[in-house]
């Protein structure tokens, strides 16, 4: 178990790390996610012991490691370079720490097989680096982590230099491997698409500071800002700007310019009047099967990707997506009515602070 207790960190008069409170618990994978320059690759060395701590605390099993050095603290980390020895086997990569501790030659041999195995590299131990694949190289360079039998293993962008076939298939293979060891993990990354599949908790940075951590889904379904509900999912959330206003039998009425008009129920006398923006997914905006939807728009893009397609709609300055089904017979240039369901809707004040999901 990690805990992160308003955490700082100072490059000179500059704060890039804002008081991060984090916990991850035993066993967890747990996934930082956020755009470049978020703080989310700082924040993973500052763990690991490679950068310092200048604010709060770092707390691993209820041991305060801010000062311990990073040999010391029994974490593996995994980095986006594979770092492999070119003139070693991959057998001879693998237990390169153990030969280092001057561990027997005849032990080091055992557990290299075992940690082969697991990472189904066993036929490749006597190759060198530079007869494996993208896929084997990060294999080797996650098996010369896990030997080591760390507390906590830490992985720093590893997928990046594969290509997205291969991303898959290493995404699938470092899930099995999570459940093999039962390790705590944590893993950064600026794809969205491998936190919300790897992820138990989605740890959300934006600008050196926590927007929101949860479970995957529980972020998709509610998240806290729009930073979140824009950056979780795929395609991202719509987001237009509507007047909010009181509408009939205490609902709450929304008016957009694009000449949506939504009613949400049970509003009340306290809900937010005024300039606010309105969120759907793009899966959430569905064609009026009878053409009688409340607003209709111009598709202006047909994205076909087989099993969906994706519309872009509506204006070049406010363009709305629309997740639908692969084989609708529907043209740039068409017109389509849409209808939005209330309970999937989210609202947004002015300072992109969810106020609430509408619901029905």
């Amino acid at each position: 178990m990690i805990t992160l207790r308003n955490v700082r960190k100072y490059y000179g008069a500059l704060e890039v790390i804002k008081g991060v409170d984090i916990t991850v618990e035993d066993g967890e994978f747990a996934v930082f996610v956020g755009p470049s320059g978020c703080g989310k690759s700082t924040l993973l060395r500052m763990i690991a012991g490679l950068e310092g701590i200048d604010g709060g605390d770092l707390i691993l099993n209820g041991q305060r490691i801010n000062d311990v050095p990073p040999d010391k603290r029994g974490i593996a980390m995994v980095f986006q370079s594979y770092a492999l020895y070119p003139h070693m086997t991959v057998a001879e990569n693998i237990g390169f720490s153990l030969s280092l501790k001057k561990v027997p030659a005849a032990e080091i041999r055992k557990q290299v097989e075992e940690v082969a195995e697991i990472l189904q590299l066993r036929e490749y131990l006597d190759r060198r680096p530079a007869a494996l694949s993208g896929g084997q190289r990060q294999r080797v360079a996650i098996g010369r982590a896990i030997i080591k039998k760390p507390s906590l293993i830490l992985f720093d962008e590893p997928l990046s230099n594969l290509d997205s076939a291969l991303r898959v298939q290493m995404r699938a293979e470092l899930q099995r491997l999570h459940r093999e060891l039962k390790a705590t993990a944590v893993y950064v990354t600026h794809d969205q698409v491998e936190a919300m599949t790897m992820a138990d908790r989605i740890v959300v940075l934006n600008k050196g500071i926590v927007a929101q951590q949860g479970a995957p889904m529980n972020l998709y379904h509610q998240p806290q800002n729009e930073f979140v509900a824009t950056f979780i999912g795929s395609p991202k959330m719509n987001l237009i700007p509507v007047k909010a206003a009181a509408g009939d039998n205490g609902a709450l009425r929304l008016e957009s310019p694009l000449g949506i008009s939504l009613d949400i129920p049970d509003a009340g006398t306290n809900g937010p009047r005024g300039d606010l923006r309105l969120g759907i997914r793009p899966e959430h905006l569905k064609i009026a099967p009878d053409g009688q939807g409340p607003f209709s728009l111009e598709v202006g893009i047909v994205e076909r990707l087989g099993v969906e397609t994706y519309l872009t709609v509506g204006s070049a300055d406010q363009p709305l997506i629309v997740r639908t089904e692969g084989d609708l017979s529907i043209r740039p240039g068409d017109r389509v009515s849409l209808t939005a369901d209330p309970a999937a809707c989210h609202l947004f004040d002015q300072s992109g602070q969810a106020i609430r999901p509408a619901s029905a």
